[in-house]
């Protein structure tokens, strides 16, 4: 019997020393997965966060648009006479949909009519002759319109029509 518990003994000694290392084997491996899972969970909320975040600072995009009559504008040259006919079309986000049997909508039109002739008048031709000056219109259009007349959350100028006679 001693014997058998020499043998005994000797398998539990050899037992041991490699249990240890396929324990610390083991240990690694999980770690190693570990660090798998993490660095691809933050890659992942990396780059789908960035999406959800720029889209929640995006303003929102114009939901329908509103088509106006073209104008017809004195520029303010005064050396000469300077004329200028545009079409504008507003995308805008704040505008009440007419209902299936009404025929009336519910945009301001004398007032934004308003504000934008009191914004064109004010450029003189050189001005609406050049890509930045245009750009600028349509910019304090946006904020004439948006200070004016609010609740119709002006998003974008569409020019239609454009043509600056001197």
């Amino acid at each position: 019997m001693a014997t058998n518990d020499g043998k005994s003994t000797n398998t539990n000694e050899n037992s041991g020393p490699e249990a240890a290392p396929a324990r610390k084997k083991s240990k690694a491996l999980l770690f190693v997965a570990l660090a798998l899972v993490l660095a691809a969970g933050g890659a992942g909320c990396y780059f789908f966060g960035r999406k959800t975040v720029a889209a929640k600072n995006d303003p929102p995009k114009p939901a329908t648009i509103l088509h106006l009559d073209n104008f017809i504008v004195n520029l303010a040259d005064t050396d000469r006479d300077a004329y200028l006919r545009v079409g504008i079309d507003l995308g805008v986000t704040g505008i009440a949909q007419p209902k299936s049997g009404d025929s009336k909508t519910a945009e301001p039109v004398p007032q934004i009519r308003d504000a934008i002739l009191s914004v064109l008048s004010t450029y003189h031709s050189s001005d609406l002759l050049t890509p930045a000056g245009k750009k600028q219109l349509k910019e304090n259009l946006i904020a004439a319109l948006n200070g004016k007349v609010p609740e119709l959350g002006v998003r974008d100028i569409y020019f239609t029509d454009f043509l600056v006679q001197r």
